[in-house]
């Protein structure tokens, strides 16, 4: 049975972090030591070898195998962390609001004269009060750079407000106007856009290739005012499903297939990179866990690869669409219409292929469906465009429908 409990999504902000979930933890195979090994091409001694080995050593010699491997894991990560941070940008938000100072008031301004004459008149009272705007920072996140021309991947949540004005600061001190590209209609990424020609991009990993017990790398803007945080850990869960609310998220929303880290993140290090030892980036942090230690959450970036390509070539992120309303079962997808509409939407790509209300989808592609591999999830592996095969339960017979998937409508 699937448990959530509240988590912190990670905006830093004058008004403070606010609470958002977690879920049930998933299995997956476990090699911390043996990566380590593997890695530094550390490998054990022969039992008889450690047998015999009975004559003391020097104190020099003890400590050259002891501590070579742990001098070679440090100078991985500082490698890691000097090649991936020129890369890395601290998002600044600012706003328009009401300038407060004090003004002349008088209390008993409502009362008859005489009476004000008996109470001493106005006296020197003074009551906060709103004499125009100013801008000021009322938040921030971090980001990355992905291209030369100046795109930057963020979270979501941290440009939601269409009212704001956004600065990134890059890890060499500059200073750059930024303006929100793309906002993903499916998930917590976004794309900015600062002006420059010569930026460094940051490198992408792979995010499928990630095991348990990994190193992993977190850099960001902690807390919105400390830039460039660097904090080590490991890879500690995979396809993690969580519920998040917080500042910029309407509701509370649920992502589902996101990485788990113990590498401490902090509220203000949304949208920043996770790093492995190479200094490739690997997921964007999204969120950590409220009331936990050193539990944290990121996006992967095999999941942002196509949202980046499509802001490049098209300067907007197109998501892929079926136009069905569903409910997930353990067996599938089941087509149904809710308070907002038919099962089946009208001049959809599911209407087109001949979808009927009440089909259950078991499979897209031969991937089986269900409550903890849903439809809308599986649907975003692929793009605009792409032609899919449906494997469709409609009574008693068993249907294959071949579906060109569409463009996501625009709310």
């Amino acid at each position: 049975m699937k448990r959530s409990v509240f988590l912190l999504i990670l905006l830093a902000g004058l008004l403070g972090g606010v609470a958002g979930g977690a879920a049930a933890p998933s299995f997956a195979s476990a090699g911390f030591f043996e990566d380590l090994k593997s890695f530094f091409g550390i490998s054990a001694p022969a039992k008889e070898e450690l047998k015999n080995s009975t004559e003391p050593m020097s104190r020099t010699d003890q400590n050259v195998p002891l501590y070579k491997p742990v001098i070679d894991y440090e100078e991985a990560v500082v490698k890691a962390v000097e090649l991936a941070s020129q890369s890395v940008v601290s998002i600044v938000i600012s706003k328009d609001v009401p300038k407060i100072e004090q003004c002349p008031y008088d209390p008993f301004g409502g009362f008859p004269l005489e009476l004000r004459d008996l109470l001493g008149g106005a006296g020197e009272f003074t009551a906060p009060c709103a004499k125009g705007t100013e801008r000021r920072e009322v938040g921030g996140g971090s980001g990355f750079i992905v291209s030369a021309e100046g795109l930057v991947v963020t979270n979501k949540h941290v440009v939601a407000d269409e009212k704001a004005a956004y600065t990134v600061f890059t890890s060499d001190g500059k200073k750059y106007d930024a303006t929100v590209v793309a906002r993903d209609p499916l998930q917590d990424l976004a794309v900015l856009k600062i002006s420059g020609d010569a930026f460094i991009p940051a490198r992408l990993g792979d995010s499928d290739s990630l095991k348990l017990g990994q190193t992993a790398i977190a850099i960001g803007n902690s807390l919105g005012e400390f830039r460039n945080t660097v904090s080590v850990g490991v890879i500690s869960g995979l396809a993690r499903t969580i519920t998040a609310a917080g500042e910029g998220v309407t509701g509370v929303e649920t992502i589902r297939g996101v990485i788990q880290t113990d590498a401490a993140v902090n509220p203000g290090n949304s949208g920043g990179p996770l790093l492995n030892l190479k200094g490739e980036v690997v997921a964007i942090n999204v969120a950590i866990a409220s009331g936990a230690e050193n539990i944290g959450f990121a996006i992967p970036v095999n999941r942002a690869r196509r949202a980046i390509e499509s802001v490049k070539k098209t300067g907007a992120i197109s998501a892929p669409y079926l136009g069905v309303r569903y409910e997930m079962t353990e067996e599938g997808a089941l087509v149904r219409g809710t308070k907002d509409g038919p099962g089946v939407i009208s001049s959809s790509p599911a209407a087109a292929g001949g979808i009927r209300a009440d089909d259950l989808i078991v499979a897209m592609n031969g991937e089986k469906l269900g409550e903890e591999n849903p439809l809308g999830g599986v649907i975003q592996k692929y793009g605009v465009g792409d032609t899919v095969t449906l494997t469709i339960k409609r009574g008693d017979e068993t249907l294959a429908i071949s579906i060109t998937l569409g463009e996501r409508p625009k709310e």
